[in-house]
């Protein structure tokens, strides 16, 4: 006998602009069709949330840091830190975003709603494998406390997963 259909659809969270929504959607939409499986709004070690962290097949890590305007981008000072929590590290605009006020040392993303496509590729810096395993835990706990959660709705996971 089917139970109740549980829709895998989070609730928003009222902290991103519509712009920034339809952006993940769309990038994970994209990391999914290559493979990669990404965790939107991830609490990092340092107390930081990462838009979008994401992993492949092969254990690396990618964080993708959302900017959904130019003054976003100017008012984000915490990017950087964000380096020692990934193998790659992302920015995801829309197509309209000036794309050179960006850093050379990072990937860049261009999407939608519906996609995104790799517009610079995101240079390879190769975590230590300590940092690594700490991250995948935090992932795969992350992960399964999310989906526990769209089970049974009165669960309440660690905060900061």
């Amino acid at each position: 006998m089917a139970g109740p259909s549980t829709s895998p659809v989070p609730k928003p969270d009222g902290r991103q602009s519509p712009t920034a929504l339809a952006l993940q959607r769309g990038v994970l939409r994209h990391f999914a069709a290559l493979g990669l499986m990404g965790i939107p709004e991830f609490s990092l070690a340092s107390g930081r949330r990462a838009d979008i962290a994401a992993l492949d097949a092969k254990g690396e890590i990618s964080i993708v840091e959302i900017k959904s305007s130019v003054a976003d981008f100017r008012a984000d000072v915490k990017w950087p830190e964000y380096r020692a929590f990934c193998d790659r590290l992302l920015f995801a605009v829309t197509v309209d975003f000036p794309v050179e006020i960006l850093p050379e040392e990072v990937g860049i993303l261009v999407g939608d709603a519906f996609g995104a496509h790799v517009l610079r590729p995101p240079p390879l810096h190769a975590l230590p494998a300590a940092t690594r395993k700490t991250l995948l835990i935090r992932l795969a706990r992350a992960g399964a406390a999310r989906l526990a959660a769209l089970h049974d709705p009165d669960l309440r996971p660690y905060a900061d997963l």
